[in-house]
């Protein structure tokens, strides 16, 4: 089984993993499907180990590639093995069945979130056609200038307000100044983040002023839904999809005159939008996403044009529609929010002249 297989197998059955141990999974007792998932994650283990051995390999010969996250969890790992080896042991070491937990997070945040915000913006595109010719002025303006990634990227921020989230970083001189993303806001992968307080109690700030304590280690399940769609920070029309919220721009005037837009960015109130979580423990791969999805954006926007495929006698008002109905008929799946039937309604891609 390939390592695409079986990661695919892992992340869309992560629910029966999480109540059958994994050595159960390899009864020969068991149904067929039970028995493929256990060798998908008999498989996916062998991966993992064959990825730490292959860096540890190459940290040893001194030839590692540049930093990355799997080299991190492997340096601090042997630093803690070689110290306990002369007597300093510490607690900051991970063990090979923790870093292999590590890899697999990374793995399911990797490929279901970002994969799952793309497949929800390019639909409200096609619900949205204003927007796609709001985006494409902006990719035009941007590939006049520069194609290079350190001066391309920092100019994208349509792109980045059709996605979603929270960052601040310098490129070429150029602020990005905590950009967001609008798709993210209503349509996140994660629709809570569970956290605890610290072995202390803490004490939280109302926005009226008033406190609340937490006793120590008190559970917090955050509302990331309700939180992204408070009408008393983002206004009255908090459910509706708008990126152009991010530029102050009202709904009724989308335009495509570059000059009025481009220097309008509005960043959100501290603690309003969150889809990576906040604080110390923020999603690592924040950075990644926003990277790999303006670059989906870009490349798609930039030479094609999406409308919804019409039934007989539908008219296009009506397609776009039902493509917003598709979209709002979304569950959790294991972990992540998804459409129920992604398939209802297809998407025709043009090029454009």
């Amino acid at each position: 089984m390939t390592y695409r297989d079986s990661l695919s197998l892992c992340l869309s059955n992560i629910v029966t993993f999480a109540i059958l141990p994994k050595r159960v999974l390899s009864f020969s007792l068991l149904p067929r499907r039970l028995r493929r998932l256990g060798l998908a994650a008999h498989e996916f283990q062998r991966y993992m180990e064959e990825m730490v051995a292959r860096e540890r390999s190459m940290g040893r010969k001194q030839r590692s590639e540049s930093p990355n996250l799997m080299s991190a969890l492997v340096r601090a790992s042997d630093e803690d093995t070689q110290a306990k080896a002369v007597g300093k042991p510490s607690r900051l070491g991970l063990t090979d069945e923790e870093i292999f937990g590590n890899i697999f997070a990374y793995n399911l945040a990797g490929h279901e979130t970002t994969a799952n915000t793309i497949a929800y913006a390019l639909v409200l595109l096609a619900a949205h056609p204003k927007y796609q010719d709001w985006l494409h002025e902006e990719i035009l303006h941007a590939k006049t200038m520069t194609e290079d990634y350190d001066s391309m990227f920092p100019r994208l921020q349509r792109c980045l307000a059709v996605m979603v989230g929270s960052t601040s970083f310098v490129c070429q001189g150029i602020d990005s100044s905590r950009q967001q993303y609008e798709t993210l806001r209503l349509y996140g992968s994660i629709v809570f983040i569970p956290r605890a307080a610290s072995l202390e109690s803490q004490t939280l700030v109302t926005r009226d002023d008033g406190e609340i304590v937490l006793p120590p280690s008190t559970a917090v399940n955050i509302n990331v839904q309700a939180l992204h769609t408070d009408p008393k920070t983002w206004g009255a029309d908090s459910l509706s999809w708008r990126p152009t919220r991010w530029f102050g721009t009202p709904a009724s005037d989308v335009t495509s005159d570059w000059e009025a837009t481009s220097e309008m960015f509005m960043p959100s109130s501290e603690g309003s939008f969150i889809p990576w979580a906040d604080g110390p423990r923020i999603c690592p791969g924040q950075k990644f996403s926003q990277v790999e999805f303006v670059a989906v954006m870009a490349t798609l926007v930039g030479r094609y044009r999406v409308r919804p495929v019409l039934r007989p006698g539908q008219t296009e008002e009506e397609g776009r529609f039902a493509l917003l109905d598709m979209v709002d008929d979304s569950a959790i799946f294991a972990i992540t929010l998804q459409m129920n039937r992604p398939g209802k309604v297809a998407l025709h891609w043009e090029v454009l002249p």
